[in-house]
């Protein structure tokens, strides 16, 4: 769970989290918070939780990466700390990836034509970039941009992902492709906040970044010797 100024929320999303009726741990990576939510991080004290605060503001997409590098288990699941994305509906996901013995589920905001949005801008910017991966890559998501990834540890400690900020969402899925894994999808409920509200995703600045994640990985990246 990378987390940034999120102090109103991330005690009850991790609350929610642990309460989820399978085996986990929690791994929290603070992005230096200013507004005290790196004081709150600070206090916890669980044998099914562990913090890590980052030195400095690294970007979303190290964060995710340092989690990674940290985890056990079996499956790797990114959880935001606003209350976008609801913790209760992960066991779908994981559901979906045991019985089709995938390497990756990602929760679907858009699956079976749905549109939630409060930006419209940002919700066509996702359709534009689904539509150039999979035409690039051959893939088939509907939802790239979604922060409810599900992903087994090994193919996710063995993705060669360098990106640090929103882009490492795409940078997920150009890298699966590449590197043929299995992946499915799942329908889930989503509840978009405003700018005014905490939303740290820009459309344009942000949308720039993953296109040139998807450029570079198309026409530029070529995998390491001995790499799937």
């Amino acid at each position: 769970m990378a987390v940034y100024n999120e102090k109103d929320t991330v005690l009850k999303m991790l609350d929610r989290v642990l309460q989820l009726p399978i085996n986990k741990e929690v791994i929290l990576i603070d992005n230096c918070s200013t507004d005290g939510t790196r004081d709150i991080l600070s206090s916890i004290r669980s044998d099914q939780v562990k913090v890590i605060l980052q030195p400095q503001n690294l970007g979303k997409g190290t964060s995710i990466r340092t989690g990674v590098a940290h985890a056990g288990g079996d499956y790797i699941v990114i959880q935001d700390a606003d209350e976008e994305y609801e913790p209760e509906q992960v066991p779908l996901l994981l559901e979906k990836a045991l019985a089709e013995n995938l390497d990756a589920v990602f929760g679907s905001r858009t699956l079976g034509g749905r549109a939630v949005y409060v930006y419209l801008k940002n919700y066509l910017g996702v359709l534009g970039i689904n539509f150039l991966i999979n035409a690039l890559f051959g893939s088939h998501y509907t939802d790239t941009a979604t922060a409810c990834k599900l992903i087994r540890a090994s193919v996710f400690k063995a993705l060669p992902l360098q990106r640090t900020g929103f882009d490492l969402d795409f940078e997920i899925c150009t890298k699966l492709a590449l590197g043929g894994y299995s992946y499915g999808e799942v329908p889930i409920r989503y509840h978009p906040r405003t700018v005014a509200q905490g939303k740290k995703l820009r459309a344009f600045r942000d949308g720039w970044a993953a296109l040139k994640v998807i450029l570079y990985d198309r026409f530029v990246w070529r995998p390491p010797s001995g790499s799937r």
